[in-house]
């Protein structure tokens, strides 16, 4: 009995590869690639920037509050 358990342990293990690999290919083809001269595309640029801005506004609104005693 312990063989068949081997088995279809090895075979779940075949299967769950094939579904990792064939989950990271679609995964990769998802992902938008760079733009036309290589750099990042615009997408990119503007979520860098609104996280900094981002950033920066709530460590300013943070500093401007008074303490609360």
């Amino acid at each position: 009995m312990s063989i068949v358990n081997r088995r279809y342990a090895l075979l779940g293990w075949i299967v769950w590869q094939i579904a990792k690999y064939s989950a990271k290919v679609k995964a990769r083809q998802a992902v938008p690639g760079r733009g036309d001269y290589g750099g990042l595309n615009k997408g990119a640029i503007a979520s860098i920037l609104l996280a900094i801005g981002g950033v920066l506004w709530l460590r300013r609104k943070v500093s401007d509050d008074e303490p609360v005693v």
